[in-house]
């Protein structure tokens, strides 16, 4: 038997020791976590429901088609292959979104093209920015984001330029 395969059940079991060992009610501690997840829940349900909408609505729209023709130039001029216009929109929105969105382009391009890497490398260096915010911003009770969204969407832009350079650098256009 590996030793990984025990990583697990050994954590477990050291944990559950020394809670014991300490006297904490484990079972008690386990319900109020989840209580207090299911609570949680609750209140960022609403901001969610709203961003899955609003993406659904946009793509439906035929928005995003008109906006990937409109940022196509600047993006050639940075280096990004136009192709994945439409995961530079959608990502900072929806992973969800954006992981089909990659899986059309390498299901196309294939994932051993400049353009299947590009998209992969982009999904695993930039983050779905208003998720995020929506999620821990609601569980935090924060209602003013200040400089969080435009710092974010920096650091997303800053990921899809260096995607593109990294795979240019290893792989080749």
């Amino acid at each position: 038997m590996a030793l990984t395969s025990l990583v697990v059940p050994l954590l477990l079991a050291i944990l559950g020791g020394y809670a014991l060992w300490k006297k904490v009610d484990v079972y008690g501690a386990l319900t109020a976590g989840a209580g207090e997840g299911l609570s949680m829940i609750v209140r960022i349900l609403p901001s969610l429901v709203a961003l899955l909408t609003a993406v659904s609505m946009f793509r439906s729209s035929g928005a995003m088609d008109a906006l990937t023709g409109l940022v196509s130039p600047v993006l050639e001029k940075l280096g990004i292959p136009p192709e994945t216009t439409a995961i530079l929109l959608v990502r900072p929105l929806s992973g969800s979104g954006a992981l089909a969105v990659a899986g059309e382009l390498i299901a196309r391009h294939g994932p051993d093209s400049y353009v299947g890497r590009v998209a992969a490398v982009m999904m695993g260096c930039t983050e779905t920015t208003f998720y995020t915010v929506a999620v821990y911003f609601g569980a935090a009770g924060i209602r003013r984001s200040r400089y969080t969204i435009p710092a974010a969407l920096a650091a997303d832009l800053t990921g899809f330029v260096a995607a593109a350079l990294a795979v240019r650098l290893f792989f080749g256009p």
